[in-house]
């Protein structure tokens, strides 16, 4: 057994456990000049308040937004050009969002150079950031900004039954990206706006029901006319559905074996089905109370060497 060796790597190792217990008491100590530094408790104090102090006056400021941004709404509600009521909330609360994002991101640069970070190299990295993103998301961009005209200029509102290329039903959210679709069958249709090009709104303006009713050239066509017009006033006085008094237009064509009448009735916006489907029932009682017929195809059939019997 080498004994010189044997000793030296004790020692090393002595030498070692004390150099880590030198070490440890070094940095305990200057852990408990640090703790226990007023300057030091100071420094976090004043930044703690200040951070205190951006906050509220960040809370502060979105509040007093808000409320320029509401009475600015209410003094153009009271205005002389009137716009709708849900125009006026949507746009109140984009504009609110963007405010608080705005005071927000502020507010997170400031809190940032109070623990001495540089917004130089932040700046910059969001503005390349923003830029390449712009750059590769111009389909996005396009939704946002397509979206953001269709609040503004009230194109159509959550509720409104409209038709977009081969898609039609009630809308049932509009975001500043894609916009719902909710057809009568139940199917959802989710469209980004940079895809809608044309709407059509059947919610603006009221619905115009137009019946069309076949009689025989037997038919005695002013008593067919009066019993139409007897029949859509009485149903007028009790729908809650047509806005206007229905009105019989008259003959409106002659065909092979039927004359048409025309009925129509100015309705609420999308009742237009609706009261169609109503009248149409009605009318056809009212015609097989009076014995008058609706025609049907009717077909002859001649026997050879028979004389055809009519």
């Amino acid at each position: 057994m080498n004994t010189p060796l044997l000793w030296k790597s004790i020692s090393v190792e002595v030498l070692d456990t004390e150099g880590w217990k030198e070490a440890w008491f070094r940095f305990q100590n200057k852990t408990v000049d640090y703790v226990s530094d007023p300057g030091m408790w100071m420094a976090i104090l004043f930044t703690a308040l200040k951070i205190l102090i951006l906050l509220i006056v960040g809370r502060l400021v979105i509040k007093l937004a808000d409320k320029i941004i509401d009475g600015m709404l209410e003094a153009r509600d009271k205005g002389p050009i009137h716009f709708s009521r849900r125009r006026t909330e949507t746009i109140g609360k984009l504009v609110r969002n963007i405010v608080t994002y705005v005071v927000n991101f502020i507010l997170i640069l400031m809190i940032l150079s109070q623990f001495n970070v540089n917004l130089g190299p932040v700046l910059a990295g969001a503005g390349v950031l923003g830029l390449a993103i712009g750059f590769g998301a111009q389909s996005l961009v396009k939704d946002v900004i397509t979206g953001f005209f269709i609040i503004f200029e009230d194109q159509f509102a959550v509720g409104d039954v409209i038709q977009v290329g081969n898609y039609k039903g009630s809308v049932e959210e509009i975001g500043l990206r894609v916009t719902r679709i909710k057809s009568w069958t139940g199917e959802i249709h989710i469209l980004p706006n940079g895809t809608i090009n044309q709407v059509t709104n059947f919610s603006v303006n009221n619905s115009l029901a137009v019946v069309d009713v076949n009689v025989t050239y037997e038919t005695d066509i002013d008593q067919a006319i009066q019993i139409l017009k007897d029949t859509a006033e009485a149903y007028y006085e009790k729908s809650m559905d047509i806005v206007k008094a229905p009105q019989v237009l008259g003959v409106q064509t002659m065909g092979i074996s039927e004359i048409t009448l025309r009925l129509t009735a100015e309705c609420k916006p999308n009742a237009q089905f609706g009261v169609a489907r109503d009248l149409y029932s009605l009318i056809k009682k009212a015609f097989e109370a009076s014995g008058i017929q609706i025609p049907y195809p009717r077909v002859v059939t001649y026997h050879r060497n028979e004389k055809a019997e009519l």
